[in-house]
């Protein structure tokens, strides 16, 4: 595994880990909830070898990831994910760079194509256009779908924020279990993710975003334009490519087409037979291939 660096920005000390040359095309790939950079252990490397510079941060409230000040409130709506993201490529005097991501990494990646899309060179975004409106309730989804976010509406709840505190690697990897139902990980892998789960933020940063979603907590007071913004549903316009876990057992809204209108012209849109919600995991090489056509 390569070392973990650090690099400071206003808000955070971000822990990141880098492949391949300096002066590659920047590519930064970004995991989701419950997960950490190992995500892209078989991603980061066959980018490298083709010339980029990949780097995969640690989101906040994961591994290294540190809030400089005591006092800040530990919060992670979406707009906080996608800001942390632009402070990333700003604190590394990165001007652009391609993207990646799924779950919160991908609803990041999102934002800052949207937000800043001088700053997004590509995008791999993982389970489509996934950017919330945090200002107005949703519509009940199916069924199905409702049951299958359990775990939201569980940490909606104090029970919910106790249990997570008290058994997060077991929560965690019942979800990668429901998740993705046809991968078959071995314990060695997990373990080597969990310790991230121990970051002293993981909870109150995990809470706060599956509440404010669903408009039980309190957002951010700077990050207000930006949220504004994003319940529009503002066209991405950077080039792009969309990948589906064919079996992704918690998205189950997903569908080719459902919101290509909101992606450029000529936009691909690729299903992945066998995979579930963890891609980058299960079948690294679709999202290498997606990225080396976009970002070259």
């Amino acid at each position: 595994m390569p070392d973990v660096l650090t690099v400071r920005t206003p808000t955070l000390e971000i822990a990141y880990e880098s492949h391949g040359r300096a002066d590659g095309v920047p590519v930064v790939l970004l995991h989701g909830f419950p997960d950490d950079a190992r995500a892209f252990d078989g991603v980061a490397p066959p980018l490298a070898a083709a010339g980029c510079r990949v780097l995969v941060p640690y989101l906040r409230g994961y591994g290294g990831t540190r809030f400089l000040d005591a006092a800040e409130p530990r919060m992670a709506q979406q707009a906080a994910i996608g800001q942390d993201l632009l402070d990333f490529l700003d604190a590394l005097g990165i001007a652009s760079a391609g993207l990646s991501g799924y779950d919160w990494g991908g609803r990041a990646a999102c934002i800052a194509a949207i937000v800043a899309p001088e700053r997004v060179r590509a995008l791999v975004t993982i389970g489509g256009y996934n950017v919330q409106n945090t200002l107005a309730p949703s519509a009940p989804a199916s069924v199905a779908q409702e049951r299958a976010y359990w775990y939201q509406w569980y940490f909606n709840t104090e029970r919910g924020r106790a249990g997570l505190a008290k058994h997060r690697r077991e929560l965690a990897r019942l979800l990668w279990q429901e998740w993705s139902p046809t991968w078959k990980f071995d314990d060695a892998t997990f373990e080597r993710t969990a310790p991230s789960f121990d970051n002293p933020d993981f909870v109150p940063v995990v809470i706060h975003s599956y509440r404010h979603r669903h408009g039980n907590a309190p957002g951010d007071p700077r990050l207000d334009a930006i949220e504004r913004r994003l319940a529009a549903r503002p066209p991405i316009t950077v080039p792009t490519i969309i990948l589906h876990g064919g079996d992704d057992a918690v998205s189950l809204a997903r569908g080719v087409g459902r919101d290509i209108a909101l992606f450029p012209p000529g936009t691909e849109e690729r299903v992945v037979p066998g995979v579930g919600h963890f891609m980058p995991r299960e079948n690294p090489q679709a999202v290498v291939d997606a990225l080396l056509k976009v970002v070259r």
